[in-house]
This record gives structure tokens, C-alpha cells and sequence, in this order.
């Protein structure tokens, strides 16, 4: 007991033992949100088990890998504003720059838009790879069945290939099946929803974006650096819109095969401050903020339904099995915060200091993934659970004297009764 309090003492400690800048200033590709690649687990050591305690069955659901931007206009804007300037001499030598890297991106990405980059399939063959190495009593278990499921968009299905491939080559004797079908995305990514769509509509939202973006953004000091004329700027150029389509475009490269580079342009408090806003529109539109009455996270209850109800019947079985699910970050966000994993499930006030309990890039990088681990012991009716984001273990919003491993019937019963309680106001 004294052990699993300690930890649940411990555990948010370290997990912000330094500040959001502190980090961005120890790896500015944070600043990205969701564009931030995998940052690959190193040193994660997984607690021990109780005694007698061994994995029997895994869940998760995982979002696809790097991909590349979805939409053209995504490179083109920014590359055919600066062109544009070039033509009437508006840009510096820096401007040039610029515009020569976002003319090579802009080429590099056409037929390429929203799919699977080869750092999104290497993302996933390492994250089975630790799948395995993690919970061998599992997957190298000869006689184990995997079932995967994506939604129907490529990366997410060439995603679950490669975690699936991967899969196959630790230990050719597992059964894999797959299916990428309109059938399941009504948990996969349910979207459609006008009583849940209706909180996201509330005026005070945008007025504290609105706000928040003024206090936060300086497009200024950026104009400068690229373009040679003041006036220009001001009579020709939506320089906040440009501010951002570059730092997107900055954001996303930490996904291509390239050498080129667009975060030399930002100073590390601009990244900040960008990640700043992100933060905020992630929280307010996709988690519990107390402007949309903290419903946003039931946009995923069909899938957490989805979770516990094939736990309870692969639990039953009488070999180790696997259920995978390869989706998108709209989905691993909210349902981080459904789950109330560590901090993620509860409503701040104060948008000034949002960054001091709610980090986005934490949640969901590229390959994000939530695990869901479940363990049995011989001789006894007891299983045990743990719930991994992105590879690090969380705590989760039920008492344990086992943490951070819970009683499957605790954690079931809290989210049941979370989902059947759920009311729209």
C-alpha cells in the first residue's frame, strides 16, 4: 500500500518536473502539437507486476503514423505568397531562402497529401517491437489471435500493416485478421453528433481564442526577417495567416525525409507561444473545458464502450489475444480525456496557466497510442489492468493498492457508470 501511494504521489511530479517552455526549449519539435513525431520511449521501464501476475490480453487504439500535410493548399499558400513577393523584389536574402525550401516541399508533397510518410511505418514496427519485448507472455504466444481494425483512411490502414507485419516477423505463428470498413467507424472516428457539435458553438470560445491568439501571436519580427518592404507587408500580406502556414509547414517537416529546415526562422519563445494557442484550441475543442460543459470527451463513448465490451469477452478466452485499433489524434485526444488518464480529465479555469497541468504534445504525437494491459493471475478471479499512454504508465481515476496496476472489476465499474450517467444539459 505505502508503495502505490508513494507513486501516485511521485508520478505527476516528475511528469512536469520542468515547464512547457523548458521543454520546448529541450526539443523545440514539441512546439509542433500534433504534428510532433514519435518521440520513441527511451529508459521506460515498466513496473513490476504483483507476484504471480502475468499479461493475457492487450488493447489499444493508436493513431497512424508521420504523415504528410492533408490538404495542397497547406504548401501552396505560403510558397505562392512568397513567390509572388519575389516577383516584385519584396524578399530578403533570408526571404529567398525560404521561399526555395517551400518550393522543395511543396513539389515533394504533391500526390503525397495526408498519406503515411516512411517515418509513420517505421513509428509503428517499433512500437510492436516494444509490444512484444513489454508483453511476451502475449505475443509470443504461439497460438495468439490478433484482430485489427482501422478506419478507412490509407495511413491508418498502412499503419496497422506495419505495426501488423511487424507483428508477424516477432512471431510467425500469430493469427492476424484486419478490416478497414465504414462498418466501425461509428467508434473508429464517430464525428456526427449535433447534441455534442452544439456545446463547440458556444460565442465565449471564440472570444477567448480571439483573445488568447492576440496576446500570443506577433507575426511582426517574422515579416521582417523575410520580407524587404514594411509597407508591402502591410498593403499585401495576411501576415498573421503566413506566420502560421510557414510554422506548419516548419512543424510538419520533423515527418519527411529531409535535411531542409523552417524552425531556424522562430525563436523559441515564438514556438512557444504558438504551442501556447494550440494548447488552448486543443483543450477547449477537445477536452474538458468548462466552455462546452466538459462533454467533448464523450464524443469517444462509443469507443470506450467498444473497449469494454470485447475486454470482457477476449477475457474469457482461454489464450492470450490482441485487439488493435489505428485511427486519428481527434479521437486518442479525447479519449485520453474520457479516461481521465493522469491530469487530462479535469476542467481549468485558467487559460494563462493551461500549460501547466495540460500539454497537448504529450497526448497525441504522431503513432500516439493508448494500451490497454490485462492481467490474470493462476487460481484467482482477480484481473488486473494498466493503461499505457504512449508507452509511459498513467494513473487512472480509481483508488488502487496496486498502482499503477487497478482491479479490472473497479475500472470497469467507474466507466460504465461514467458513460451510463452521461446527460446532455
Amino acid at each position: 500500500m505505502k508503495r502505490s501511494f508513494l507513486w501516485l504521489l511521485l508520478l505527476p511530479l516528475a511528469a512536469f518536473s520542468q515547464t512547457a517552455l523548458q521543454e520546448i526549449q529541450a526539443d523545440i519539435h514539441r512546439s509542433a502539437s500534433n504534428y510532433l513525431a514519435y518521440p520513441e520511449p527511451v529508459g521506460v521501464v515498466q513496473t513490476p507486476a504483483p507476484k504471480g501476475y502475468k499479461p493475457f490480453y492487450f488493447s489499444h487504439y493508436a493513431r497512424h503514423g508521420s504523415r504528410w500535410h492533408i490538404g495542397e493548399g497547406d504548401y501552396r499558400r505560403p510558397f505562392e505568397t512568397l513567390k509572388r513577393a519575389a516577383r516584385q523584389g519584396k524578399l530578403t536574402a533570408e526571404g529567398q531562402r525560404v521561399l526555395t525550401v517551400l518550393d522543395s516541399v511543396y513539389r515533394m508533397s504533391r500526390g503525397r497529401l495526408g498519406e503515411l510518410t516512411p517515418l509513420g511505418a517505421l513509428q509503428h514496427r517499433g512500437i510492436a517491437r516494444r509490444m512484444v519485448n513489454n508483453f511476451p507472455e502475449i505475443f509470443r504466444h504461439k497460438n495468439l489471435e490478433v484482430n485489427a481494425r482501422s478506419t478507412i483512411v490509407i495511413r491508418c490502414i498502412l499503419s496497422m500493416m506495419n505495426e501488423a507485419l511487424e507483428l508477424q516477423t516477432e512471431n510467425p505463428t500469430v493469427r492476424i485478421t484486419s478490416d478497414a470498413s465504414q462498418h466501425d467507424m461509428y467508434y473508429m472516428n464517430y464525428e456526427v453528433d449535433d447534441r455534442l457539435g452544439a456545446y463547440r458553438k458556444n460565442p465565449e470560445i471564440g472570444k477567448a481564442m480571439a483573445a488568447y491568439r492576440r496576446e500570443h501571436l506577433d507575426a511582426g519580427r517574422l515579416m521582417g526577417v523575410i520580407f524587404n518592404d514594411a509597407q508591402y507587408v502591410a498593403d499585401s500580406v495576411k501576415a498573421e495567416s503566413l506566420w502560421n502556414q510557414i510554422f506548419n509547414v516548419a512543424a510538419n517537416m520533423q515527418s519527411l525525409e529531409t535535411d531542409m529546415d523552417l524552425y531556424g526562422l522562430f525563436t523559441t519563445e515564438e514556438c512557444y507561444r504558438k504551442w501556447a494557442i494550440d494548447n488552448m484550441y486543443w483543450y477547449m475543442y477537445y477536452g474538458p473545458s468548462h466552455l462546452t460543459k466538459g462533454k467533448m470527451p464523450f464524443y469517444e463513448a462509443n469507443l470506450l464502450r467498444n473497449i469494454l465490451e470485447t475486454a470482457d469477452s477476449c477475457l474469457k478466452l482461454p489464450q492470450p489475444s490482441a485487439t488493435l485499433r489505428f485511427g486519428h489524434e481527434v479521437v486518442v485526444m479525447p479519449l485520453a480525456c474520457l479516461l481521465e488518464l493522469d491530469n487530462y480529465g479535469k476542467t481549468y479555469y485558467d487559460f494563462e496557466n493551461l500549460d501547466a497541468q495540460w500539454r497537448n504534445y504529450k497526448v497525441f504525437p504522431m503513432a500516439s497510442n493508448i494500451q490497454w494491459v490485462f492481467y490474470k493471475k493462476k487460481g484467482s478471479d482477480d484481473i488486473l489492468v494498466k493503461i499505457l499512454l504512449n508507452e509511459h504508465e498513467t494513473r487512472l481515476p480509481v483508488a488502487s493498492d496496486v498502482a499503477p496496476y487497478y482491479h479490472w472489476k473497479d475500472v470497469e465499474a467507474y466507466y460504465r457508470a461514467k458513460l451510463d450517467n452521461f446527460k446532455f444539459d
